[in-house]
């Protein structure tokens, strides 16, 4: 079998790192190969990166000069934002996306559906879905949330690990229970209502566990996780239970498979010498606790620290050789490495 597969993944924080780049004065072109961050164009051909979720995520500080690394230990990381804030620093990423669309010579694709993705994909182009990570930029009348959904927007998360006006983050923390805070706010409750009348996609990534409830009750569309991983493995707040899988299952949901070590390691740490074997290890688990049509990738790539071997995009084929190596067959690899995904979409979309 070919582990060339392409992939269509569930999470990045591509735009914000060509952000981050251009606030430091160390502007980065997309289409030239380069050794920073995890995905421009040209490496992205060699993994085989057909595209993906493409978040616009806002940080706590936003006024920083980001010369120094995230730290989870810093409160300041985790603060609260006001929409006003958010809403401006959402509009610079979503710029940002559409320079890299305009000035791609077509190679960059914004894909405001389904059948867009597929056809990105057939013409070797890079489609992004776009997605807005915590959903500090929309106002309690979602206003804004029609507004972005006119210009792309597909997906959104209701929370990062922080409070907002619609629910409750979990924090990074090992080993903990996810099950922290309270559950939507009755706006929260009215937030997923309104993504399922748009066709927005709800993504429960980051969410604690009593707003995960509360959205397994309330939505009338699968249940998606765009980048979380086992809690049975790894006992971060950021994992699913078993519970939490059960419910995705039976909602006929996603989960996509994120790369950060502390997300993988049983151990919690953040340590780089990560085995593919143990992303492998969430991998089996997921398709044999929810089953080959609702599990993906969620990489993270751009907002994590990955497995050296998937230390970009180019290393998603070592990837696709360690699951082969499992005994994944080919028709799973591309559920996992693509189908998956855009299948959700569709469920999500109107």
């Amino acid at each position: 079998m070919t582990t060339h597969i392409p992939a269509f993944d569930g999470h990045n924080d591509t735009l914000l790192k060509l952000e981050i780049d251009a606030i430091q004065g160390k502007n980065r072109d997309f289409f030239e190969r380069s050794d920073r961050g995890h995905i421009d164009l040209p490496r992205a051909k060699d993994g085989g990166f057909a595209g993906g979720l493409f978040a616009m995520f806002v940080p706590s500080n936003p006024d920083q000069d980001f010369s120094k690394p995230f730290s989870p230990d810093d409160k300041k990381n985790f603060l609260p934002l006001d929409q006003k804030t958010a809403l401006s620093f959402t509009n610079r990423l979503l710029e940002r996306a559409e320079r890299l669309e305009a000035d791609s010579e077509g190679n960059v694709i914004i894909c405001r559906s389904p059948e867009a993705i597929g056809e990105a994909m057939e013409k070797d182009q890079l489609a992004i879905s776009l997605h807005i990570e915590g959903a500090e930029a929309i106002d309690t009348n979602f206003y804004e949330l029609e507004t972005f959904y006119k210009r792309g927007l597909r997906s959104l998360g209701l929370v990062w690990s922080r409070e907002n006006d619609f629910g409750y983050g979990v924090p990074m923390a090992h080993p903990a229970s996810p099950d922290i805070g309270p559950g939507l706010s009755e706006a929260g409750r009215d937030l997923v209502r309104a993504c399922n009348q748009l066709g927005v996609l709800v993504d429960v990534s980051h969410l604690n566990e009593k707003g995960f409830w509360d959205v397994a009750r309330i939505t009338d569309k699968p249940i998606v996780a765009s980048h979380s991983n086992v809690h049975a493995i790894c006992a971060n707040s950021r994992n699913l239970t078993d519970k939490q899988l059960d419910a995705i299952k039976e909602s006929g949901g996603l989960v996509g498979i994120n790369f950060f070590v502390g997300f993988l390691r049983p151990d919690g740490t953040f340590n780089q010498d990560t085995p593919l074997d143990v992303v492998a290890d969430h991998a089996a688990y997921l398709v044999d606790r929810v089953g080959e049509d609702c599990v993906a990738l969620g990489s993270d790539f751009d907002g994590c620290a990955p497995p050296k071997d998937l230390s970009d995009v180019a290393g998603l084929p070592r990837l696709a050789e360690a699951l082969d190596a499992r005994g994944f067959t080919e028709e799973t690899l591309a559920k996992i490495f693509n189908k998956n995904w855009i299948k959700a979409l569709q469920a999500s979309a109107k």
